[in-house]
């Protein structure tokens, strides 16, 4: 295996470990928020973070937690960069971090967004992650963020974030 091919796996690895601040249980890999990683022509690593929004508050967090990451493992020099030349879009997320998002009591994104940039319409029936019904409501297409929505299961009653496709 080549040099380069090795270092970047490695720091694939690492990016694996980046938490998402908002939803911990998920990397910003999961989440599909690493656009690449590159060496580039001053044998510099670049990463290309794209955040879900933005807007988004963490992005400077994120940027620093990886570079710090890269650092305590010797990958340097690295220089993380915000592209933002493709909106975010939950196609984007991995099967593994849906599959996350589910455990972890959040409904993941059911369908693809459409290309319009707009998401997709919000209905009754979408799966409760924690009974797995699909008895479900919509309460408010609004919840702890603007990317969730917040429904209501009719078979365990229990409350939970669906996370909207966009």
């Amino acid at each position: 295996m080549n040099l380069i091919r090795h270092c970047t796996d490695e720091c694939w690895d690492v990016l694996q470990h980046i938490s998402d601040p908002e939803i911990p249980v998920l990397s910003v890999v999961d989440l599909g928020m690493i656009r690449g990683v590159e060496l580039n022509t001053q044998n510099e690593l670049v990463v290309r973070l794209t955040p879900t929004y933005s807007g988004c508050p963490a992005t400077d967090v994120l940027k620093d937690e990886i570079e710090q990451a890269f650092t305590q493992k010797g990958l340097t020099p690295v220089q993380v960069v915000v592209d933002l030349s493709e909106a975010w879009t939950t196609d984007w997320m991995s099967q593994n971090g849906k599959d996350k998002l589910k455990q972890y009591g959040i409904a993941p994104p059911q369908g693809e967004a459409h290309s319009c940039g707009t998401h997709v319409a919000l209905i009754d029936g979408i799966e409760c992650p924690h009974c797995h019904s699909l008895q479900t409501k919509l309460l408010s297409e609004f919840s702890s963020t603007a990317c969730k929505a917040l429904y209501k299961c009719q078979d365990c009653l229990e409350p939970f974030d669906y996370f909207k496709c966009i």
